[in-house]
C-alpha cells in the first residue's frame, strides 16, 4: 500500500499530485507492466535475466540507502560481489531449481558477509536475491508457473492500487504512523480485498479452481505484500532516505516498486515448494 500521493512524486499545496508529475508515472507504468507480463509469459533464459536485472538493482539500490551512513560506507568491490551473487543466483534457480538458487544465494551472502563485514549489506544480498530466487524458481514451473507468476503480480499491483484509492477516499486512522505516517487501515483493506478479487479473476481466467484455500493463500499473500511495502519504508526511514533510487520516471527506484513483490515472492515460492516440491511450485501455489 502506498501513501496518500505516490512516493517520490512532488505534491501542490492541497497534497495532491501534481499532473504532470502523475502522467509520467502513468506513461512508465504503461510501458513497464506490459514489458514484465510479456517477458513473464515468454518464460526460459529471458524471463531469468530480466528477474537477475531487477534483483541486481535492488540490490545496488540497498547498498546506495546502507551507503549513507559513514561507517557502513560500502566498496565497490562489495557491492560487485553482491550484485554477482544475487543475479547468479536467479539465474540458477530458473535453470535448477529452487535449491540450486537458494544455496548459491547463501554462498553470497555467506561470502559477502566476510568481505565487507557488514550485516547491513549482507542482509541487502538476502533481500534482493530472494526476490530473484522466488520469482525465477515460479516461472521455471512451466505453465503452472506461468499462471503462478501472473496471478502473483496482478495480487500485488491490485492490492497496491485499490490501498492506494482505498486509503485516499476512504481515509481514517493510521496503519502506522511512526513508520509510513499516509498509510490507513481503510487503505490496508481496501487493498487486500481488492488484490485477493483481481488475483482470484486472473486465475480463474487461466483454469484454476480457486476454493477457499487459494482464497486464503492469496489473502496471506497481499497481507505480506503490504508487510513489504512497510518493511521497505522502515528501512529508508532508519536510513534517513525519501527514495530507494531515480531509475523509473515518476516511481522513485526499482526498490520502491518491487517492495511488496518481494515479501510477497518469498511467500509464494515458500508455499509453493511446501506444498509441490522444489520444481513444482507453481503448481504447489495454485492447486488446493
Amino acid at each position: 500500500m502506498k501513501s496518500q500521493h505516490p512516493v517520490g512524486v512532488p505534491a501542490n499545496d492541497d497534497g495532491k499530485p501534481r499532473r504532470s508529475d502523475l502522467t509520467l508515472r502513468v506513461w512508465s507504468a504503461a510501458v513497464l507492466i506490459p514489458l514484465a507480463l510479456v517477458v513473464t509469459w515468454w518464460g526460459g533464459l529471458p524471463s531469468f535475466l530480466l528477474v537477475a536485472l531487477v534483483s541486481a538493482i535492488v540490490f545496488a539500490e540497498w547498498a546506495n540507502i546502507v551507503g549513507r551512513s559513514p561507517r557502513l560506507l560500502p566498496s565497490t568491490t562489495d557491492v560487485s560481489v553482491g550484485i554477482a551473487f544475487v543475479a547468479l543466483s536467479a539465474i540458477v534457480a530458473g535453470l535448477q531449481g529452487f535449491g540450486a538458487g537458494l544455496a548459491v544465494l547463501i554462498a553470497g551472502i555467506v561470502g559477502v558477509a566476510l568481505l565487507s563485514r557488514s550485516a547491513w549489506l549482507a542482509g541487502g544480498v538476502a533481500y534482493a536475491g530472494l526476490l530473484g530466487v522466488c520469482l525465477a524458481a515460479l516461472r521455471s514451473d512451466g505453465a503452472d508457473g506461468l499462471t503462478a507468476v501472473v496471478v502473483l503480480l496482478v495480487l500485488v499491483w491490485g492490492t497496491d492500487s485499490f490501498a492506494y484509492f482505498a486509503g485516499r477516499t476512504i481515509g481514517g486512522p493510521k496503519l502506522w504512523p511512526r513508520v509510513s505516517p499516509k498509510k490507513t487501515w481503510s487503505g490496508s483493506i481496501g487493498g487486500l480485498v481488492g488484490g485477493v478479487l483481481l488475483a482470484a479473476l486472473t486465475a480463474m481466467l487461466f483454469g484454476v479452481r480457486v476454493g477457499p484455500v487459494l482464497v486464503l493463500v492469496l489473502a496471506l499473500l497481499s497481507i505480506v505484500s503490504q508487510a513489504g511495502d512497510l518493511f521497505e519504508s522502515a528501512i529508508k526511514r532508519h536510513f534517513d532516505k525519501k527514495d530507494s533510487g531515480c531509475i523509473i520516471p515518476g516511481h522513485g527506484g526499482m526498490m520502491d516498486r518491487v517492495d511488496g513483490l518481494i515479501f510477497a515472492a518469498i511467500g509464494a515460492a515458500l508455499i509453493g515448494a511446501l506444498h509441490g516440491g522444489n520444481h513444482h511450485i507453481g503448481q504447489g501455489l495454485l492447486s488446493w
